[in-house]
């Protein structure tokens, strides 16, 4: 009996594909012990639970984009962070890590307990935080190629997909037509009008809240609906007419099916998801970072699938001006998703499994 600890927190876009991968490492090894390391601020409080599988709290070591009186306290946390993992790790057969600040303490300690580590990186540019571990490492998977550094050596696994995304492309390959026009109807909307889906990211995004909250009118006159998810940490608007509002979307794979188009962020697991089960989009990509979120969308730009503009050029205005134009790119674009993605979690469990055996 194994035990292996996977370390990806913060957002959804580090712990669904850490999910996955433990949901099919599950199926493989069905007796193994599998704990995930998260912070008390995370996502993981509650998806991790709610996927029936253990969660160990550590501190959170937060570094910031620009120099500031917190990186003095970044030596502190960090060795808390790592003391804190290596009462997991130093009992592990294996690390398996997807980035993010719970990813770096996890790595270290891992190294530092001899446990074999392996990485998977979702994003076209490798953050911080995988980067670090890729120097402990060889044992590395991308969803996606990279042209440079360690990771463009990696193994070109793909991005884990959600259990119900993944469901959900099997399901829809029998007739994609069908599939899209019975997810509208779950949502509770109707398969006659279009409908745009906005997501803003696991977390909500306020700028792109606000344009969509400018343009409700707009959509009202044209006879659009829209499903919205603003984030848990912001206000909830009126639901009025074709127009609904949500915290978060739960059924993400019907949203993705039901969606004419989809406004929101590129970020890897947005990219992966939509690419398997979405038709067309508009991406937004958020400003800050290393501009991963521009390169996540370039192949679904190449595959005619979206439409890429800055967070600046996203206005009101923008929305009038392009709405008629995106929809009728939408009606062009394909019926079918793509299932490039499919196996990717079964490919970094097989990869787990050959770094245990070294």
């Amino acid at each position: 009996m194994a035990t292996v600890v996977l370390a990806g927190g913060g957002t959804a876009g580090h712990i669904e594909p850490a999910l996955a991968v433990a949901r099919q490492w599950v199926v493989a090894h069905p007796d193994d012990n599998l704990i995930f390391l998260g912070t008390s601020s995370g996502l993981e409080t509650s998806l991790v639970p709610a996927a029936n599988f253990p969660l160990h709290l550590i501190p959170r070591v937060r570094i910031s984009r620009k120099p500031s009186a917190s990186w003095f306290k970044i030596p502190g946390t960090l060795i808390a962070s790592v003391m804190s993992c290596s009462k997991v790790i130093k009992r592990a057969d294996a690390v398996v890590g997807f980035g993010g600040y719970v990813s770096a303490p996890a790595y270290i300690a891992a190294k530092l307990n001899g446990v074999p580590i392996v990485i998977h990186e979702a994003n076209a540019k490798p953050g911080w935080a995988n980067r670090l571990g890729a120097t402990f490492t060889n044992h590395l998977a991308v969803a996606q190629p990279v042209e440079t550094g360690k990771f463009s050596t990696a193994l070109l696994a793909g991005l884990p997909l959600r259990s119900d995304v993944a469901q959900g492309f099997v399901k829809a390959e029998k007739d994609w037509s069908k599939a899209r026009s019975e997810a509208k109807q779950r949502l509770g909307f109707s398969k006659n009008a279009p409908l745009i889906v906005i997501m803003g990211g696991s977390q909500g995004s306020v700028a792109i809240n606000k344009v969509i909250e400018s343009s409700e009118a707009l959509f009202n006159k044209k006879g659009i609906q829209v499903l919205h998810s603003v984030g848990k940490l912001n206000a909830l608007p009126d639901s009025v007419g074709g127009y609904k509002a949500v915290a978060y979307i739960d059924a993400m794979a019907d949203a993705y099916l039901a969606a004419d188009l989809v406004i929101g962020r590129s970020g890897a697991v947005t990219c992966s998801e939509f690419r398997a089960l979405g038709r067309y989009a508009l991406f937004v990509p958020l400003p800050i970072g290393n501009g991963e979120q521009f390169v996540n969308a370039a192949s679904l730009v190449a595959d005619h699938r979206a439409r890429v503009i800055t967070q600046k050029e996203f206005t009101a205005n923008y929305i009038e001006t392009n709405l008629d134009s995106l929809l009728q790119e939408a009606t062009q674009a394909s019926m079918a998703g793509n299932g490039a993605d499919l196996h990717a979690a079964e490919k970094i469990v097989s990869l787990t499994e050959f770094a245990m055996k070294q």
